[in-house]
Formats: C-alpha cells, sequence, structure tokens
C-alpha cells in the first residue's frame, strides 16, 4: 500500500497546489482591476502610492491572507475533484478489492490533510500576523470613502486606561496620530475625580514612545475638595501603550501574533473593555480553521469516494454549494458574535460543530457500503 499512499498524496498535494496557483492568479486580476480607481486616488495624495507599489508592497502580503482564509475550502475542492476521477476511473474499486479497508484507504488523505492543518496552524499563529501587518499598512486606501475614513480618518477617540482612568480626544487623526482637544482623567473607586489633565493638542512621538501635550492644564483634587492647578506650554505622557492599542481598530487583532494577541485581550478586560469580540473571533478562528482541514477532507472523500450518475460535475457542484454554506456561515458568524449574540468560541466553532457529525456519519455509512 505504500505505492498507493504515495500516489493518493501526490495525487491530493499536486491537485491542491494547482489550485492554489490559479485561484491565486485569478482573484489577484480581479481583485487589482477593481481596485485601480481607488489605487489612483491614493496616488494622488501620494505619488509613491502607485500600482507598482501597490504590487510589490501589498499584494504578496494580501494573497497570503487570502490563501489562509479560503485554505479549507480549497482543501475540499481539490479532494472532491481528485477523489471523483479515481473513482469514475474505478480505481478506488480496485484498491477496495485488492483487500484493502476504506479506513485503510483513508490514511494517506488522514496524513496528508494533517499536515496541511499544522502548517496552516503555524502560520496562522505565527506567520500571517506578519503578513497582516504589511498588508493593513496599505489595505485602508483600498477601501469605500466610508470604510476608509473609519480606518484612517479623523474621529473622535476615547480609551480606559484602567478602571479609574479615562483618555478621551474630541479629533483625532488616525493617519498622523495627531489631535485635538485632550482630556485624562482619574477617578477614586466612589466615582470622585482625583486628578484631570487637559490639553489644547497631543501627537505622539515614535521616537519617544510619548504622547506630547502641547498648552496642557493640569487639576488636582485633594481630600477636601481644594484643587492644586499647574499648567505649562509641553509636557511628556507616557500610558504604557501605543495610539493604535489606545485606540484599536478592527484590524489591530489581524497584526498580531497569538501571544500578543492573548496579552491585549487580557490587558483590555483588566481594565474593563468588553468590546473586545473582533478579536476573540480572531484568536479562535486561528485555530478553527486548521481543524476544519481535516473534518473537510473527509467530508470530501466521503461524498466523492463513490462512483455515481453524474460524475465529477455532479460531486463538484455538491462540493462547491457546501464550500459555499461553510464561508458564509463563518463570516454571518463573525457579525452575530460582534453584536454579542453568541460568544465568539461558539461561534467560530459553530461550523466545525455542525460538519463534524456529518462528515462521521457519511464516512460510516461510505466505510460500511
Amino acid at each position: 500500500m505504500k505505492i498507493l499512499d504515495r500516489y493518493i498524496v501526490k495525487k491530493y498535494l499536486g491537485t491542491f497546489s494547482f489550485m492554489l496557483i490559479l485561484l491565486s492568479i485569478v482573484v489577484l486580476v480581479i481583485d487589482v482591476q477593481q481596485k485601480i480607481p481607488r489605487i489612483e486616488n491614493a496616488t494622488a495624495l501620494d505619488p509613491k502610492l502607485n500600482l507598482t507599489y501597490f504590487l510589490i508592497h501589498f499584494y504578496p502580503f494580501w494573497i497570503i491572507n487570502l490563501i489562509v482564509t479560503f485554505l479549507s475550502i480549497l482543501v475540499f475542492i481539490s479532494v472532491i475533484y481528485f477523489t471523483s476521477r479515481l473513482a469514475n476511473n474505478t480505481e478506488i474499486v480496485a484498491i477496495i478489492s485488492s483487500g484493502a479497508s476504506f479506513h485503510r484507504f483513508a490514511k494517506p488523505y488522514l496524513y496528508t490533510s494533517l499536515f496541511i492543518a499544522l502548517l496552516s496552524l503555524a502560520v496562522n499563529h505565527l506567520v500571517l500576523p506578519w503578513a497582516n501587518t504589511k498588508k493593513n499598512e496599505l489595505e485602508a486606501y483600498t477601501y469605500n470613502a466610508t470604510k476608509k475614513e473609519k480606518i484612517m480618518g479623523i474621529a473622535p477617540v476615547s480609551a480606559q486606561l484602567s478602571r479609574s482612568e479615562y483618555i478621551f480626544i474630541n479629533s483625532w487623526n488616525k493617519r498622523e496620530k495627531r489631535g485635538f482637544g485632550f482630556v485624562f482623567q482619574k477617578f477614586d473607586k466612589n466615582r470622585r475625580m482625583l486628578y484631570e489633565l487637559k490639553a489644547n493638542d497631543v501627537f505622539w512621538d515614535a521616537a519617544k514612545k510619548k504622547f506630547v501635550l502641547n498648552g496642557y492644564l493640569e487639576k488636582t483634587i485633594n481630600k477636601d475638595d481644594t484643587e492644586k492647578l499647574g499648567q505649562g506650554f509641553e509636557l511628556l505622557k507616557d500610558y504604557k501603550q501605543t495610539p493604535d492599542e489606545l485606540f484599536p481598530n478592527e484590524l489591530l487583532g489581524q497584526n498580531k501574533i497569538t501571544p500578543e494577541l492573548v496579552d491585549f485581550i487580557n490587558r483590555e478586560k483588566e481594565k474593563g473593555n468588553s468590546n473586545l469580540n473582533t478579536h476573540l473571533n480572531e484568536l479562535h478562528q486561528r485555530t478553527s480553521m486548521p481543524v476544519s482541514i481535516i473534518i473537510l477532507t473527509f467530508l470530501a472523500l466521503s461524498l466523492a469516494s463513490q462512483k455515481k450518475r453524474g460524475g465529477l460535475g455532479i460531486n463538484l457542484a455538491i462540493g462547491i454549494s457546501l464550500a459555499f454554506v461553510f464561508v458564509f456561515s463563518f463570516e454571518a458568524l463573525k457579525v452575530v458574535s460582534a453584536n454579542k449574540v453568541l460568544s465568539p468560541a461558539v461561534a467560530m466553532w459553530l461550523p466545525n460543530m455542525i460538519f463534524l457529525p456529518l462528515t462521521l456519519f457519511l464516512y460510516i455509512r461510505r466505510a460500511n457500503q
């Protein structure tokens, strides 16, 4: 069986690699065509941000993100395709007729899917955040005006440093990391204000890793309710976090490797921040998606390993339909979780919890035929 194992593994990886390259090329061409007007708008803002710059500094990392996102679906369709061809050529019948059980025939599928799943797991937790960091530096330029303004525009922001410390900025430029109308407030356990710091404008000094406050006024409230006032032209403040961490957007979680993301989530929980479902979705998805590779491999094997009327065409139709359901369910559940209807852990594992019993049922039925 070792020769047949190598044959099946070769078919698996060969078909998967072909699908991977084909998808990457097709989607890249389509996406570039769609985003050329927005890239031209970015070029008008900064001549350096031309199409060539995006092709070198954005799209390679965007492709990595795309591949990781749809990896389980690529595996599913690849297994459907090459297993259907094996079945149509009666190769599976010949293997089973030679005395091998269906479980033995499925072994190379298990080993190959485990290999891809483990590789995907490592990439998701350690490599993908690096690619996302590069991608997200430019991705906002490819958004529509509304979404671009949300990520890069000027807006009021606030942050909770701890259960008793807060920052408010009336107008914060997310791209330039500069704002106006800065307020910092500290309270005691009875919600009585102890200290307040105001500044006309504030900006982030990346070299010093501190906030610079200009035209500041500070007020300390004593126990007897008397106030001590102070003022000055410039003040450096270290709040132990960068502006991106203090005022995070939806892309921040994508940029952190898993240990950093866990630390960030725990730190935000200690502050009392309850709006963390987007980041928790990202954390759980990094593990649930690789697991789905194994589940979908055996689902595809169970569906495609028996010769049926309609052959390859009907199997691909079924496969693409199930793939659409799987992807749509993940994206829909992200929205449901972000709205706090489901916990992120349940939302990101629910497709696997639904598809696993279906896969086991179909696999056992096929093995007993």
